[in-house]
């Protein structure tokens, strides 16, 4: 029981460490490996709790489309951080205030619910068919709704990256190629 513990305690500290380092950091690089550490201490958590297809689909969907498409090949390892620093003191302000509110929400919550010990599962919870059955009966609304969320993201995680190298693209062209695109602006007015 006690290895039980030590592993929940573990994983549960490592998750919120990688969650702190993916919010607090300005380097999209380091920010990805905060949550990339994140995503994997949850899957280690859905296997204590023996949900073995959960904690691998976790580690498939988000750690590899998400983390490394989305951040590294998106931003690229080139990405500079923000150097806004007019208003630091407002931010701050709000940022504790909003963690204020919401560690008194949490306590709030924790206050109302009646801790027992959990009980014994289904044998097939956690399995393929288990999940399947759910997905495809009461969760086919949810499911296919959060589908077209994730393709309206995809797009517009693509327009955002195309719209900064279109940005980008007049200082950093060469003289040939400035020149080049405006003799194709002369030929289609």
């Amino acid at each position: 029981m006690i290895i039980g513990q030590i592993y929940f305690y573990l994983l549960a500290a490592l998750s919120l460490l990688g969650a702190l380092v993916t919010v607090t950091n300005k380097n999209p690089i380091r920010g990805a490996m905060g949550l990339l550490l994140t995503v994997v201490s949850l899957a280690g958590l859905f296997l204590a709790l023996h949900a073995e297809f959960i904690a691998f689909i976790q580690l498939i969907v988000y750690a590899g489309a998400i983390v490394f498409l989305f951040v590294i090949m998106l931003l690229g390892p080139d990405a500079a951080p923000p150097r806004d620093h007019h208003g630091r003191v407002p931010r701050a302000i709000a940022g504790v205030i909003f963690g204020l509110a919401a560690a008194g929400a949490i306590l709030l919550m924790a206050k109302q619910v009646d801790f027992e010990p959990l009980h014994r599962v289904d044998p097939d919870f956690g399995t393929v068919d288990a999940i399947g059955r759910v997905l495809f009966s009461d969760g086919v609304v949810p499911f296919e709704l959060a589908s077209a969320l994730l393709m309206v993201a995809i797009v517009g995680a693509v327009a955002v990256a195309r719209g900064r190298q279109a940005h980008e693209m007049p200082a950093k062209a060469s003289p040939a190629a400035v020149a080049a695109r405006n003799v194709e602006a002369e030929k289609h007015p």
